[in-house]
């Protein structure tokens, strides 16, 4: 009896443990979330309707951590962490077909969507939940709409993206300037996909196909919060009288290339945004076949890839938090001062090379690719015509894209044994050359004060 007596004891002294954690948890959460939506709001945020934004975008990075850890092994991601160099070639390209779409197709678009935009953007999230719950049915299966759904996914992914760069300017309070709204809006992103990174893992233990049916819901939601973003989302104040056709005094319409000042920007993001796909191939090529001294065996020359590698992805999460918290960052000057600072970092790499400056340089890649990134994103928002905002963000993340990817296969060639000595000294070489360019082509001070061409009406 006394025996019986102390377990009931103990089940109840454990279950009120239990009970008392679960309540310590739970108000840890509802705490945690409280204060994330109080700093998604400050500043005016709440007040403009950019906390909306932010919110959505934390169920956009939740949805596609959870799509991406549902993809864990296949062809998508498979040769991302191969070390045969062929599957990673392959995956380099496969990286750029959503891109090849969204620019020529997708960006002009979603431009005639300019009074649509809350639709528009909920439509990425619609298209992506329905071909995720499609994803879930073929997972096992091996069926081809497999690839036609994962790379629907992709492409619908960058479609918001652009779509929600569009929408940040309609949407920013006075109190901040747009390098650090887009700063916050990714620092949500940050904070959804760690949220939901452990469901999604969880879901995934029962079965792959679980963890797209809990993506399909999330993007769900992220629907739902789409189209109930504030009305200004919509607005086409102003639009007209910035969108009309510029012709020149023989009455040839001008080109539709970029304005000077954002064509400057992105030939500037490119050198960092090729660096970090060289970076990424060549150093978890190198690292792993020939391991600085005291790292050879496997498990330490994984460990030195995972220290390099992580070191740019906590440069990149740094990125975010600065831009999302200072006070005010040049665009124009930001663009150039990551591209030197890649170089100094790279140059000093070379010369001395180990763990410590190999860390340094992942940690400055990292950093100033963001930084670049964001600043670029604010110079479209203010140079380019509202109407033309998708395109150009599109023709933007593709050319970011494209140096990345040659970035990666400059990286694969430069890391078999018979040349990798000189791949970091080739990078540094390159980039160099690349700012000479790109300094020289810096829009001048006249160019940039004269005024603007006369607006004529043109006819059909």
């Amino acid at each position: 009896m006394h025996g019986e007596a102390g377990s009931v004891r103990a089940a109840r002294a454990a279950a009120r443990g239990v009970k008392g954690v679960a309540r310590v948890t739970g108000r840890a959460s509802r705490s945690t979330v409280r204060t994330a939506r109080k700093a998604a709001g400050a500043q005016g945020a709440e007040r403009s309707g950019l906390k909306r934004l932010i919110e959505l975008h934390a169920f956009n990075a939740a949805g596609d951590s959870a799509f991406a850890i549902a993809l864990a092994g296949t062809v998508f991601f498979a040769g991302a962490t191969s070390g045969q160099r062929g599957p990673v070639l392959l995956f380099l390209g496969l990286t750029m077909v959503p891109f090849a779409i969204v620019a020529p197709l997708i960006g002009p678009f979603l431009d005639r969507f300019s009074h649509g935009r809350r639709w528009a953007i909920g439509a990425t999230f619609a298209f992506r939940a329905f071909l995720c719950w499609v994803l879930a049915g073929t997972l096992a299966s091996g069926s081809p709409w497999f690839y036609v759904a994962a790379l629907g996914v992709l492409v619908s992914g960058k479609a918001y993206g652009v779509a929600k760069a569009s929408a940040v300017p309609r949407l920013l309070p006075h109190e901040i300037t747009l390098v650090k709204a887009n700063g916050r809006v990714a620092l949500a992103g940050v904070v959804g996909a760690c949220a939901s990174a452990p469901l999604a893992g969880a879901a995934y233990w029962i079965g792959p196909e679980w963890a797209c049916r809990y993506a399909f819901l999330v993007f769900i939601v992220g629907t739902v919060a789409a189209i109930l973003l504030p009305s200004q989302v919509d607005s086409s104040t102003g639009e007209e009288s910035i969108d009309a056709p510029r012709v020149t005094a023989t009455g040839a319409r001008r080109g539709t290339g970029l304005p000077p000042r954002v064509a400057f920007a992105l030939r500037a993001n490119c050198g960092p945004r090729l660096l970090s796909g060289f970076l990424t191939m060549f150093m978890t090529f190198v690292l792993a076949t020939e391991p600085l001294d005291g790292w050879e065996t496997k498990t330490k020359s994984t460990l030195l890839v995972g220290l390099v590698i992580g070191a740019a992805g906590l440069g990149n999460t740094i990125g975010i938090v600065v831009a999302s918290v200072a006070r005010k960052i040049n665009p124009a000057v930001m663009v150039v001062v990551a591209l030197l600072a890649d170089i100094v970092a790279l140059v000093f790499a070379t010369l001395f090379y180990g763990l410590f400056l190999l860390v340094v340089l992942g940690l400055t890649v990292g950093l100033m690719q963001y930084l670049a990134k964001v600043s670029l994103d604010s110079t479209i928002q203010t140079g380019v015509p509202v109407r033309s905002h998708a395109s150009a963000f599109a023709k933007g993340d593709t050319t970011l894209q494209l140096a990345w990817v040659i970035g990666g296969f400059l990286g694969v060639i430069l890391s078999y044994p018979a040349v990798n000595d000189f791949g970091l000294a080739f990078a540094a070489v390159l980039l160099g050359s690349w700012a000479v360019f790109v300094l020289r082509s810096a829009p001048t001070r006249r160019r940039r004060d004269d005024a603007p061409e006369p607006v004529a009406t043109v006819t059909q």
